[in-house]
């Protein structure tokens, strides 16, 4: 038996409904037709995005100094530094400004929960 890698992923989020608005409306994110109960799953390729209710025991207030510390989860746009201005402009906080890397354009914001997510724009 051989994992061949990753193929969803799911951020536990304190407000469901939140975390899913600012997915849609601060990054373009689309919800697909159908999630199961506790979870708002998102139209993206190549691997699936969703957010969701915490799990049983988890406890993201505890989390120090934020949920998915020592994570790196990246999102591809297609002009990192056209979302970063929005980002910044709606004060969605900035923890790396853009620079240019082997990924192409790159920033970290933190999102709602506290989670850093960096943005890159080379496919």
């Amino acid at each position: 038996m051989t994992v061949t890698g990753p193929d969803f992923l799911a951020l536990q989020v304190r407000d469901l409904d939140r975390a899913a608005e600012f997915y849609e409306t601060r990054l373009g994110l689309r919800r697909l037709p159908v999630s199961p109960p506790g979870a708002v799953v998102f139209d993206t390729a190549p691997i699936s995005f969703a957010v969701r209710t915490p799990l049983p025991g988890v406890d993201l207030d505890a989390a120090s100094p934020r949920p998915g510390f020592g994570v790196a989860l990246w999102l591809h746009a297609d002009d990192a530094q056209l979302l970063h201005d929005d980002l910044a402009a709606a004060g969605v906080p900035i923890v790396a400004a853009p620079a240019d890397g082997p990924f192409g354009r790159m920033f970290t914001f933190v999102d709602p929960d506290g989670y850093a997510i960096t943005i890159h724009d080379k496919a």
